[in-house]
């Protein structure tokens, strides 16, 4: 209906008729416009529906952004190479110790190691771990190409909650901590696998993500959810990273895809 009226008011003021009721045309630049300003019309309308239907992780992009994004690359690819990002990790991982199928939920359950504390690592856990490092290259490769703002990989940030505040702890502070052994130093710290910045202020999240490789596969993605000696206690990680971070937090996983933190 919008168009159409742009079109309609156009051509009747640069038409009119004479004494004798003949009708004179508009001339052809002006006929020009008016079929720009239909067009125009129309693709805004296209781009508003098709962002509409667009998946989770689209709709959450900033606007500012998604606009560049979308100068040079289609928005659902951002989406489709993570994923597929996810899918590889989960491929090449299994493939290490089962070949061409995943691990049952036995072998998912057997203790292969221990850490430096002396706590049992699983073989779900060891593959966790070596999925992630798979996924992050991958996804690092992804975001230089279609991530128009800056991105963190791995940052580790220490949030208070009663006070609301948040910091970065660098990856040489980090280091340390850990080379110190059992310390409870990183206690109450958060590390999403990545953080999308819209802008420089890499205290703020427009879109937090983190990668999950359930085990055995026939298990959901979930988030981790806190013990009662966190400060966060018995809440998940997508709640705490939205409350850090401010964007929201999805879940990147090779059966599943994108799926948002449900509130």
């Amino acid at each position: 209906m919008t168009t159409l009226w742009v079109v309609c008011v156009l051509l009747t003021a640069c038409a009119g008729g004479s004494r004798h009721g003949t009708l004179r045309f508009v001339d052809t630049e002006t006929a020009g416009k008016a079929r720009h300003a239909a067009y125009v019309a129309e693709q805004a309308s296209a781009r508003a529906a098709t962002q509409a239907m667009a998946s989770p992780l689209v709709r959450a992009i900033p606007p500012a952004v998604l606009a560049l994004m979308q100068q040079e690359h289609d928005a659902d690819e951002l989406e489709q190479q993570l994923v597929a990002c996810a899918v590889q990790a989960e491929q090449l991982g299994n493939a290490r110790y089962f070949k061409d199928r995943p691990p049952t939920r036995q072998e998912c359950a057997e203790v292969v190691e221990q850490d430096r504390c002396g706590k049992p690592v699983t073989r779900a856990m060891k593959l966790g771990k070596q999925k992630h490092v798979l996924a992050l290259q991958c996804a690092e490769a992804v975001l230089k190409e279609l991530w128009p703002a800056p991105f963190s990989i791995e940052q580790r940030y220490r949030y208070y909650p009663n006070a609301r505040f948040l910091e970065t702890i660098s990856r040489a502070k980090e280091a340390q901590l850990i080379a110190d052994g059992c310390t409870d130093e990183l206690r109450g710290t958060i590390k999403p696998d990545i953080v999308l910045h819209e802008d420089r202020n890499l205290l703020k999240s427009a879109l937090t993500l983190d990668f999950k490789f359930p085990c055995p596969d026939t298990n959901p993605a979930r988030w981790t959810e806190y013990g009662s000696n966190s400060p966060y206690a018995y809440e998940s990680q997508g709640a705490i990273y939205e409350k850090a971070l401010g964007g929201r937090a999805m879940l990147v996983s090779p059966k599943a895809g994108v799926e948002p933190f449900k509130r």
